[in-house]
């Protein structure tokens, strides 16, 4: 009887099962590394998220200003309307006298537009509509003052570069090309047979570079003037 009470109790208490330390040590490590794998991938899905929506921030923003540009660039007045150059690079801005329908007969408005980085940003000038070539000589002559609306369009750029596609030249930075380009095609209306013929323009087209903090490279747009 003893003896069978004593094997009772001995099978009661080897047959208690438990972990081990040890075995709550190795659960504890791999539940660890689980939740770490699992932090760093939900990590990098928020940093790619961020990531990805910054970006298309950023090409919402150029698709505007160039959009602006391209709208300016095509609809540029005529050399003969603006009274010399309608685009050009002058004072460290890219500048275009822009002209608005009107009905037929009636007298051209114009507008001067100047886009000039301002403490790291791209902002966009523009005069009030011009009803006579002395008003927009005032304009071409002055800076941008208070009647004058001021559009930022975009942050962070570090440098917006412009060339202009001038005919005889290429592309060209340098106005004296532009200048020469204009003076030609003046001259080319002296001739009998061309005498009624507008003059072409000087500037056929627009390249305008912009370079941001955040971007590897500049990004380049190329416009055509009055097209």
């Amino acid at each position: 009887m003893r003896q069978t009470a004593r094997c009772d109790r001995a099978r009661r208490t080897g047959g208690a099962g438990g972990f081990t330390l040890i075995e709550l040590l190795v659960a504890i490590a791999i539940l660890a590394v689980v939740a770490l794998l699992a932090w760093r991938g939900l990590d990098a899905i928020v940093r790619g998220r961020e990531t990805i929506t910054r970006s298309m921030a950023e090409e919402r923003v150029f698709a505007q200003m160039f959009d602006q540009m391209r709208i300016d660039a095509r609809e540029a007045a005529s050399d003969d309307e603006a009274g010399g150059l309608a685009v050009s690079l002058e004072g460290g801005a890219l500048q275009i006298v822009r002209a608005f329908a009107v009905p037929p007969g009636a007298a051209p408005r114009l507008q001067v537009v100047r886009y000039r980085v301002t403490d790291g940003e791209v902002v966009r000038y523009a005069s009030p509509p011009l009803a006579n070539l002395g008003e927009l000589r005032r304009s071409l002559r002055g800076g941008e003052s208070g009647d004058w609306s001021a559009l930022p369009m975009m942050r962070g750029v570090d440098v917006i570069n412009a060339r202009l596609y001038v005919p005889k030249t290429g592309w060209t930075s340098n106005m004296q090309d532009v200048r020469a380009q204009l003076t030609d095609n003046n001259n080319g209306l002296k001739v009998p047979q061309l005498g009624n013929a507008p003059a072409p323009r000087a500037v056929t087209g627009l390249q305008v570079s912009v370079g941001s903090r955040s971007l590897a490279q500049p990004v380049t747009r190329v416009f055509l003037v009055g097209e």
